[in-house]
């Protein structure tokens, strides 16, 4: 037999009860750590864009801006980005529905890019520019792959209670093509 060098015990095929007391693991404690940190962070930016808050620009400056970016009905637009970024990262926060709250980030964030791309790639750049929107895409993505972890709501709901990374990967897809069309509509 040959040694592996992960020499957790393995909870596969065990029984629902075995699987909810098996004991944490490290990689549980970083996947909330990094749910939190990235949910909390899209909450603030939606609720900047659907209310204003944190020094946001409500629907109607955040419209303008999409409109000036080259979208039509930018104020419909906005009201979009922000639901979709405050419900997207309650979801992520919370571990729930996680491949879905994944893709809408993923999703919200291609948008962000194609509009910031102008501005470089660095945030330190003239005009700002994609780093941030990268980080946040490639995180989104990966924890719609990973799954959230077992600190999550997400082991409360059968289906999603042991994580497919199909349901990550079909997940990603739906962000990319949503994404997609919308850029499609931009001028």
């Amino acid at each position: 037999m040959t040694p592996t060098l992960d020499t957790r015990p393995s909870t596969v095929g065990l029984s629902p009860t075995v699987e909810k007391h098996a004991p944490l693991h490290a990689y549980d404690a970083g996947l909330l750590l990094l749910r939190l940190a990235l949910g909390f962070l899209l909450v603030g930016h939606g609720t900047q864009k659907l209310f204003g808050w944190f020094g946001g620009g409500g629907l109607e400056g955040t419209g303008q801006f999409f409109e000036l970016s080259g979208f039509p009905s930018g104020k419909t637009l906005a009201l979009v980005a922000g639901l979709t970024e405050t419900l997207g990262g309650l979801g992520l926060a919370l571990g729930l529905l996680t491949p879905l709250a994944g893709a809408a980030v993923f999703g919200t964030m291609l948008n962000a890019m194609a509009v910031n791309w102008s501005g470089g790639f660095f945030m330190m750049d003239q005009d700002g520019g994609v780093e941030l929107d990268v980080l946040v895409a490639a995180a989104a993505a990966g924890l719609a792959l990973t799954g959230p972890g077992r600190i999550a709501a997400d082991r409360f709901l059968p289906v999603l209670r042991t994580h497919r990374l199909a349901y990550g990967v079909a997940a990603v897809v739906l962000g990319a093509v949503t994404a997609s069309a919308v850029l499609l509509v931009r001028n």
